[in-house]
């Protein structure tokens, strides 16, 4: 045989091996690619929105159980405002934020790309009215003419305007000073200020040269100027990672129905409060009575009639109203339920 018919002979041969070489390296480029989608959507990013208050779910973020419990690589982004929360929003520039029912009724009024999921903590004694010392100010009637910060467009802002409400009084009445946490504290420090409404940790600092005078939760009774923080997802980024969004509301419910149940295990000694604490930069000693006098909501409260049942848009809507009455917005829905979704809480809930 020449060499010219053995390689025709072997021609089959050949090219059989080289199909077989060639299906092998397709498979095993197929399952690599594979793997690294799978790795890719184990991790998605989402950046998250928060405000550098003590809430109990801030010990998921500190031991990495959130992370594991949706799959997700988390990165928290904190806001000094409402208002800072919707511009993020509005832009892209996260996902998931806790937000209030202030800044919320404003941004839903508005058309932010954004619903509600649950409810994220029922704001009573955690923001407050506090009176610098030798400001003056011994009684309500006092406040007029004085100069009281307040974040902008936030709850804090709209219990103080509840405040004025209450005693005859609107925001002409006094010097309204617009400043975020963090300029509170250095302003109460060099006494530029008279009274200040916020919330913790910088609350808990403005009490020792100073009293409070309402909190948000005694506004809410009297005046019903309710005020609460709400978890808001982007809507597209919520329709298309529902599995996750689900996930990380089962871990938020189950570790406030936790704080609830157990709250005096969360003491100074704690772990869960150590991890608090280290991610809001406080001592453990400061967080106890920080968490208190806050409702966080579990699954059953989530879905109650009074939030994801249908009270939630009651509340926005009114809160909405009173923003346009007061001129902070320009206009408001009709109705806000088709805002506020609560197929996510009620999964995570197992409702």
């Amino acid at each position: 045989m020449s060499p010219h018919q053995a390689l025709n002979v072997c021609k089959p041969f050949y090219w059989m091996n080289t199909m077989k070489r060639l299906v092998k390296s397709l498979i095993i480029g197929t399952a690599f690619t594979l793997s690294l989608v799978t790795q890719a959507v184990a991790q998605t990013r989402v950046l998250i929105g928060h405000f550098g208050d003590p809430v109990p779910y801030k010990a998921l973020i500190a031991d990495g159980s959130l992370e594991r419990a949706t799959g997700w690589k988390i990165e928290l982004r904190q806001f000094a405002s409402g208002a800072e929360v919707n511009a993020a929003m509005a832009s892209g520039g996260i996902q998931i934020s806790e937000i209030g029912s202030s800044p919320l009724a404003a941004g839903l009024s508005t058309g932010l790309p954004y619903q509600m999921i649950a409810a994220g903590k029922v704001i009573d004694t955690s923001e407050a009215l506090v009176t610098r010392n030798g400001s003056g100010i011994d009684k309500p009637a006092d406040l007029r003419g004085k100069r009281i910060a307040t974040p902008i467009g936030s709850t804090a802002h709209y219990s103080l305007m509840g405040v004025l409400k209450m005693n005859g009084m609107t925001e002409k009445d006094i010097t309204l000073l617009g400043m975020s946490p963090n300029e509170i504290a250095a302003a109460w420090a060099q006494n530029a200020i008279d009274a200040a409404f916020v919330w913790v940790p910088v609350q808990a600092k403005l009490r020792e040269n100073g009293k409070v005078m309402y909190t948000a939760g005694e506004v809410a009774r009297a005046a019903g100027f309710h005020t609460f923080n709400a978890w808001v997802a982007n809507t597209k980024f919520a329709a298309e990672n529902r599995d996750g969004v689900i996930k990380f509301l089962r871990a938020i419910f189950e570790i406030n129905a936790d704080y609830h149940k157990n709250k005096a295990a969360w003491n100074a000694d704690s772990p869960k409060v150590r991890a608090v604490a280290a991610n809001v930069g406080v001592t453990p000693a400061a967080v106890v009575p920080m968490l208190d006098g806050t409702i966080y909501p579990d699954g059953e409260v989530t879905m109650s009639a009074n939030w994801m049942g249908g009270g939630a848009a009651r509340t926005i809507k009114g809160t909405a109203e009173f923003l346009k009455s007061a001129g902070r917005i320009n206009r408001t829905a009709d109705d806000y339920s088709p805002f506020v979704n609560p197929e996510f809480a009620r999964a995570a809930a197992g409702k």
